[in-house]
């Protein structure tokens, strides 16, 4: 597999399309989504798996998404994510609420290619009122009535996105112990993916590392970003940059400070002003 611009992945990912991101603590590729606001990328669905950080903030404040489906969305040390919560007040971004159980549940079937998978952890909970796609019935193994479970719906992603330490030429993706993306890049229809370097082998042969490899089978496209992870840590490579991150909370508390961060830090290569979203 030949690896591309990061451009170039960016604009593989349509408007409106399911757009499938790990948490700040499991691989989200920052590099990907700058280049998506960059590109002016709108009516993305997010899905945040399990829960959402600062990649889905950004996407947000700039503009970019109309829906997320998540357990949360959090800058965690640094607070509240500013711009998620400004949209939620202002009516612009609709709002799907799960639980990390169920994020996860609903990409396993996905993943497996089954129409649903039952979880029994939500029954009392408030939630169910709020989704009407998730089912309660009755076990249908139990030997008599009252022992009800819910059913999930299949959730497959247009695409998903994350970034890794290594690829090889061959397309193989190295996630080492964050085997989440894994069953991120299983259920959705195409995976791409930014990473640090590019290894000079086949990463499925060597034995220390194909255990933590995701085949090409799986994978899209590739592109290399140093640092593409960037505030957040990516494994043993580095670690998160929490001065950065409380310096953007801090700047998008309101519109006009987000648009002035947003211009130093994503879009200072270009010329011409992103239209935030009204």
């Amino acid at each position: 597999m030949t690896p591309e611009a990061v451009e170039a992945l960016a604009a593989r990912i349509p408007d409106g399309a399911r757009l499938a991101l790990p948490p700040d603590n499991s691989l989200p590729s920052l590099a990907l989504v700058k280049a998506l606001i960059r590109r002016r990328a709108r009516g993305l669905r997010l899905i945040g798996v399990p829960v959402s950080g600062f990649a889905t903030e950004l996407l947000i404040g700039a503009g970019c998404a109309v829906e997320v489906e998540t357990s949360a969305v959090s800058l965690g040390e640094a607070g509240f994510a500013p711009r998620f919560a400004a949209a939620l007040r202002d009516g612009r971004l609709t709002i799907r609420d799960a639980t990390c159980p169920a994020m996860h549940t609903m990409l396993q079937a996905a993943e497996k290619g089954v129409p649903f998978m039952p979880l029994r952890g939500l029954i009392g909970s408030d939630i169910l009122a709020h989704r009407p796609d998730w089912q309660v019935i009755n076990n249908p193994l139990a030997p008599e009535e009252g022992d009800p479970i819910v059913l999930l719906p299949a959730l497959r992603p247009d695409v998903a996105i994350f970034h890794a330490v290594l690829a090889d030429h061959e397309g193989n993706v190295w996630v080492g112990r964050r085997r989440e993306c894994a069953t991120l890049a299983h259920a959705a229809r195409d995976t791409v993916v930014t990473v640090e370097r590019l290894h000079p082998g086949n990463l499925l042969e060597d034995e220390r590392l194909a255990p933590g490899t995701i085949s090409a089978t799986y994978i899209s496209g590739i592109a290399v970003a140093e640092h593409g992870a960037h505030p957040v840590a990516l494994l043993d490579e580095y670690g998160a940059d929490d001065g950065y991150i409380a310096a953007y909370a801090r700047a998008a508390k309101t519109e006009a400070g987000f648009s002035d961060w947003l211009a130093e830090h994503v879009l200072a290569a270009e010329h011409t002003p992103l239209e935030l979203a009204p």
